[in-house]
């Protein structure tokens, strides 16, 4: 998609300059005269970037900048000032511009780089916001996140902490959903309106992930063309979600516990503090006071981020919301597949109640994505490809939900306990002993 600029500049040859080269990069060009004429352009259309001289005679582009972001807060803005006014840059940056160039310029490919940079911003942060989307609608509805009587009582912890701004952390195995509550914490923040960025701290290197964290400046290090905000910057005002939180090193556990205290970061080759206001969540499946034992994690930065604790529990101990996650993930991915959405078989069913689920909720979802490829209009056992004995060898049924299914299936059959066993696809004396030991 092509971006749109408007440029501004009382200067008709540089105004002309400006919008040539970037004409020429293949962005929509729209170009103002003078501050007035830019203010209407920018209350009657949308534009990705505006491009200003900061020295008009009738409306200056700092008073330019104020009016035009409340016109267009979600508008980047570059300004261009004399080499000799760079104070004036640096209040327009505080204004919220992105970025500055000082005339004459060197070189075209200076306002190229730069203007490239910080549109990539915008794109980054579209894509966060889609991605953000996307999982939200994929996102079970919330009476099947926290059902069960252990998933309830996160629910309470997540209603109790999510209007304040304290720092949250989220333990518990792979899969159990930390990163869906803690954008449910988002969601029900007064922070809602501003981003929830997402870092997945396990997957980075470190010299990647501090310049992931709180962005580089140009020429830090190889590669470091132009300056880039991190993901602190791209969060501010937002939660910023620190994923696997063990998994980060001894060097970035210094910077990060300096910015919990301080509220402001430095750019990987920068000097200049720069504040940030960011809600944090972090998750981790590691049990970090082992690490601290251990050294390797710290002590402050543990007690910094263990402000809340929140503690889910393995798929395992809440057996009541196997079924209907399973049933919500069936018909989603029939969905997805344009498929009828099947029905969960009793073989099925019991063969997803006689599973340990070590993958807990994310293994349940894959599963049922290939059962739902595999299957017509009824998923049975045999779409799972689950582990578990087959049917007629029930003896090896996990007890975890195994009682809740049995009630169920005799309250259908009548009592019939023939029939019962039958659907179950365990023999007579089993079910007869299961009976009597959950005293149905």
């Amino acid at each position: 998609m092509s971006r749109s600029v408007l440029v501004v500049d009382d200067d008709d040859l540089m105004r002309s300059f400006l919008a040539t080269v970037l004409r020429e990069e293949g962005y929509r060009l729209t170009e103002a005269r003078c501050g007035r004429d830019a203010l209407s352009a920018l209350e009657s259309e949308a534009f990705d970037l505006v491009v200003t001289d900061l020295k008009m005679p009738d409306l200056s582009g700092l008073d330019l900048l104020r009016q035009g972001r409340e016109a267009r807060p979600e508008a980047r803005w570059i300004v261009v000032t004399a080499f000799g006014t760079v104070g004036s840059a640096v209040e327009a940056m505080k204004l919220g511009a992105s970025d500055y160039l000082t005339k004459p310029l060197r070189d075209p490919d200076e306002l190229r780089h730069v203007v490239r940079r910080v549109l990539r911003e915008v794109e980054a942060e579209t894509r966060i916001t889609l991605l953000t989307e996307e999982l939200g609608r994929s996102m079970p509805p919330e009476e099947l996140l926290f059902l069960g009587r252990r998933m309830g009582e996160v629910r309470h912890l997540v209603e109790e902490v999510a209007p304040t701004p304290a720092t949250v952390l989220v333990t518990g195995p792979s899969g159990t959903g930390k990163e869906l509550v803690a954008r449910v914490l988002h969601a029900l923040s007064p922070r809602r309106p501003k981003p929830f960025v997402a870092v997945h701290c396990g997957a980075l290197a470190e010299s990647v992930l501090e310049s992931e964290l709180f962005g580089h400046e140009k020429g830090a290090f190889t590669g470091a063309s132009s300056s880039r905000k991190g993901r602190f910057e791209l969060a501010d005002g937002g939660t910023l979600f620190l994923d696997e939180i063990g998994e980060i090193s001894p060097g970035v556990q210094v910077k990060l516990l300096r910015v919990l205290q301080e509220r402001e970061i430095e750019r990987v080759g920068g000097a200049r503090p720069i504040p940030v206001d960011v809600r944090i969540i972090a998750a981790t499946h590691r049990d970090l006071r082992a690490e601290m034992a251990a050294g390797r994690f710290r002590e402050d930065l543990y007690y910094r981020l263990n402000v809340f604790p929140i503690a889910l529990p393995l798929l395992a101990e809440r057996p009541e919301a196997i079924g209907p996650l399973a049933e919500h993930f069936a018909a989603r991915y029939a969905a997805a597949f344009g498929k009828p959405r099947p029905r969960l078989g009793e073989s099925a069913l019991a063969a997803l109640l006689a599973y340990p689920w070590p993958g807990n909720v994310r293994e349940l979802q894959n599963v049922l994505e290939r059962a739902v490829i595999l299957a017509s209009d009824r998923i049975e056992a045999c779409h799972l490809n689950l582990d578990v004995l087959p049917a007629g060898h029930g003896e090896g049924l996990l007890q975890t939900g195994e009682r809740e299914t049995i009630r169920r299936v005799l309250a259908e059959t009548g009592g019939n306990r023939r029939r019962a066993a039958e659907r179950l696809g365990i023999s007579l004396r089993t079910l007869q002993y299961r009976v009597k030991e959950y005293g149905l």
